[in-house]
């Protein structure tokens, strides 16, 4: 009985021997190099329009296709009140107006990425006049929002004034990314690729104070100030683009009132054919000195802050004819490639995606299907001649400040694209009202990120040693069962 014991002990022992060499020689052999998933990284760009100012965070792979960073929008935050340049008297409160905003992003962001992330503030139009008008104003107003953004633990990288140029072209890089025009993703192949036949769309953005038209043209760009050269994923590409300040729609519409009141001073009471019938509003002639669009002296008003009132008339004809006097044509000569205030334009060429005030406009007559130019003219005709009495009645939940421009702007946009673009009846439906593409905005701080990605060093993916799956599972159970011998063995030499 005890040598059977012993017997068993020994063979015990002798198992527990050969299992841990059997796991080793597993763990050993077949050793492969494992690449690791690539990590997250999040970038934060504020955009600090004339009339609003929101912040977008966006995410990308830390390796990169071709250079530039595959790179989706993850969150969208509207920074309550106006905007950064309304804060000229008190520019404390521009910075203070952004924590909601960053309060926000920093929940989205893993606590342990937050210090790498960059963050930019870019700020548009409304703080291009501002600078004009009062460059210290403006300054100040930069550094309070760039030191309430240090007070974050992120990567502050600047907070600046975006020109014209710079705002029109990463709106062009933001269209096409969103479009699928520079890459695309293949689930066959598991890997992103040019498209064969790229599809480059124009971009057309109307903001508050000014708007932008980029595209590529058919020849070269004529002059090098409105030419923009980009690199993205491995393409280089060369495209026109150009700003005009002062042309945003809600300076055209003050342009527009001091140019009426002009027009009929001294009369207090000023027709405004662009209002509709049983509308009025008041304004002082001062509000006109707060932007440099209207702020020019003109010798048919008078200086002090005498207040005006305007009546609806309701004339859509009349209205059409009173927003071509803002747009100097006649600058342009015989010039065919010549938009207006004697700025050259190439041809516009291929489809355009026509994005923010573009798109709330026409929206809101229910024009972004792509109907066609004669009945986009005839319900922006109608929506002219209607009362003020049935459109408040009709559209109990639209702003009641917004409601009354509606027929200026449309008529305005109509301007811009037909008699100054040279759009027609037969481009028409090249163009796209829309302000999304996917679950993505569109406007300039995608493509403001993506082109900053190509500054931003790609990591080359982790490598790791690792074995196939079934070999590792075989370690693991030799080792396993090592375990449990060892118990058994040991129990025996207690028996013994």
């Amino acid at each position: 009985m005890l040598a059977n014991r012993k017997l068993l002990t020994g063979a015990t022992i002798g198992v527990l021997v050969a299992l841990p060499m059997i796991a080793l020689v597993l763990i050993l052999v077949k050793v492969e190099d494992v690449t690791l998933s690539p990590t997250v990284k999040y970038g934060m760009v504020f955009d600090a329009g004339s009339s609003h100012t929101s912040l977008f965070v966006y995410q990308w792979d830390s390796d990169k296709e071709n250079d530039t960073g595959v790179v989706s929008q993850t969150l969208s935050c509207d920074v309550q009140g106006q905007g950064i340049s309304s804060y000229a008297n008190d520019p404390q409160k521009a910075g203070d107006s952004l924590r909601e905003c960053l309060d926000k992003a920093l929940k989205l962001v893993p606590a342990a990425k937050q210090r790498d992330v960059p963050a930019y503030l870019g700020a548009t139009a409304g703080m291009r006049l501002l600078r004009e008008q009062n460059s210290s104003a403006a300054d100040q107003v930069l550094a309070e929002v760039a030191k309430t953004m240090q007070e974050y633990p992120v990567a502050f990288k600047g907070a600046r004034i975006l020109t014209g140029e710079e705002e029109g072209a990463y709106g062009w890089i933001t269209t096409n990314y969103l479009l699928d025009s520079f890459t695309k993703y293949s689930p066959k192949t598991h890997t992103w690729l040019r498209p064969e036949a790229a599809n480059i769309f124009g971009a057309l953005d109307l903001g508050g104070a000014s708007t932008q038209i980029s595209f590529m043209p058919e020849g070269s760009v004529m002059r090098q100030n409105e030419a923009s050269k980009f690199t993205l994923y491995g393409y280089n590409y060369n495209i026109y683009t150009h700003s005009y300040l002062c042309y945003g729609q809600n300076e055209m519409l003050k342009r527009l009132a001091k140019e009426l009141i002009a027009e009929s001073f001294p009369s207090t009471r000023v027709h405004h054919p662009c209002y509709p019938k049983g509308y009025s509003e008041t304004i002082s002639l001062s509000s006109f000195r707060t932007s440099p669009c209207t702020n020019r002296s003109d010798p048919r008003l008078p200086l002090g802050d005498t207040t005006v009132t305007l009546e609806g008339k309701g004339s859509a004809s009349e209205c059409l004819a009173a927003i071509r006097k803002l747009f100097n044509f006649s600058a342009c000569g015989q010039r065919q490639d010549c938009t207006f205030d004697g700025v050259d334009q190439p041809p516009v060429r291929g489809q355009f995606i026509a994005f923010s005030a573009f798109y709330y406009n026409f929206k809101f007559l229910n024009l972004t299907k792509r109907q066609p130019l004669a009945e986009v003219k005839e319900v922006i005709e109608q929506l002219c001649t209607r009362t003020w009495e049935d459109l408040s009645s009709s559209y109990p939940k639209e702003n009641p400040k917004r409601l009354p421009r509606y027929c200026a702007n449309t008529n305005y946009i109509l301007t811009l694209l037909l008699d100054a673009y040279k759009f027609s009846e037969t481009n028409w439906n090249n163009i796209f009202f829309q302000m999304k593409a996917g679950s993505a905005d569109i406007g300039w701080t995608l493509g403001y990120m993506l082109n900053l990605t190509n500054m931003i060093p790609a990591e080359a993916p982790a490598r790791v040693k690792g074995h196939m799956p079934s070999l590792w599972t075989a370690a693991i159970t030799f080792l396993v069962l090592t375990l449990a011998l060892g118990l058994v063995a040991l129990l025996l030499l207690l028996w013994l």
